[in-house]
């Protein structure tokens, strides 16, 4: 496995694995199967692993940590997203932060978490104060380095004002080309590592997926991008990915992952399965190098504006095409 920096110093495997799948999302999961793939993914040279509070409950923490014991994995994981009984929130409230991460300490089993993110911005707090607040855990020895999901390019401005950003994550994919018209580039002028989630089009960019199967998941059931006329125009250019895969004796979604790893070296995506040889297969991508003859057949093959549909996603800035 290559590895790749993020920003304030961190360097980690080229790929790394999200690991919401293991909790939500897409359907139930076995614990011991997501513990044996969580082990196959390190075995294999992934370093970083990417989870969240608001994941399960805080069963997503647990079993992470549980299946990494004793190992020197990076565990990321994010803070923000509050579910209730009454629903799901946001809290960025810098009082709050301390007790949420020690929280996710103690089902992490760790005495420090190498990336902590803010999940999302409360946009009820300042985001100055929230990471005001976290850098207070860095000092404290609590946490490694800081990292800020679906920020603005003026958020993004702020937090780094405040403390060293380690990595943004955003959605980006082929399928999901927008941030590259405004987070990307100023993430890239303040020195902030790039943290793609959802790197395979939330499952489409594998080419395992249908007309019939598209939206057999809590995440994709109700996104534009995976219904009628937008599913068919999107189907259409998968199977031109899946082709030019073919050519060069790959899958398509390795193509899709080395295609954001061409992005450049402060790019780290993050892909989620529940299965560990689609694990393995992903983690396999970061040995795929694109020279720009590919490249340019790909932006020829598969076009960014040759994708359709907004996107439905929690609590994000954008969510339109073009916008």
């Amino acid at each position: 496995m290559r590895m790749q920096r993020l920003g304030d110093g961190v360097t980690v495997s080229a790929i790394g694995l999200g690991c919401m799948g293991f909790s939500q999302g897409y359907g139930a999961a076995d614990d011991a199967e997501s513990t044996a793939a969580i082990r196959a993914a390190y075995e294999a040279g992934i370093t970083v692993f990417d989870t969240a509070m608001s994941y399960g409950l805080g069963h997503n923490e647990r079993l992470i940590g549980q299946a990494l014991a004793g190992t020197d994995a990076l565990v990321a994981t994010k803070f923000g997203i509050v579910r209730t009984d009454a629903g799901v929130g946001l809290d960025g409230k810098p009082e709050n932060v301390r007790g949420y991460c020690e929280a996710s300490l103690e089902r992490l089993g760790r005495e420090a978490i190498d990336v902590y993110y803010l999940h999302r911005v409360d946009p009820q707090v300042p985001v100055a104060e929230t990471v005001g607040a976290m850098a207070e855990l860095v000092s404290a020895g609590k946490v490694r380095h800081l990292g800020i999901s679906e920020a603005t390019p003026e958020q993004l401005r702020a937090a780094v004002a405040v403390a060293p950003i380690a990595a943004v994550q955003f959605e980006w994919s082929m399928l999901w080309r927008e941030p590259e018209r405004d987070i990307v580039p100023v993430a890239r002028e303040l020195g902030v590592g790039l943290v793609p989630y959802s790197p395979l089009g939330r499952g489409l960019l594998t080419a395992t997926l249908d007309a019939g199967t598209a939206a057999d998941a809590d995440f994709r059931r109700h996104d534009p991008r995976f219904q009628g006329e937008h599913l068919d125009e999107n189907l259409a250019q998968v199977a031109a990915l899946r082709e030019m895969a073919a050519r060069l004796g790959i899958s398509a979604g390795q193509l899709a992952l080395a295609w954001l790893l061409a992005q450049g070296p402060d790019v780290m995506p993050i892909p989620g399965s529940r299965r560990a040889a689609r694990i393995l297969e992903n983690a396999a991508a970061a040995a795929v190098e694109l020279g720009a003859e590919e490249l340019a057949m790909l932006e020829k093959l598969v076009p960014a504006d040759g994708w359709s549909g907004d996107r439905t996603s929690f609590a994000v800035p954008s969510t339109t095409r073009g916008a």
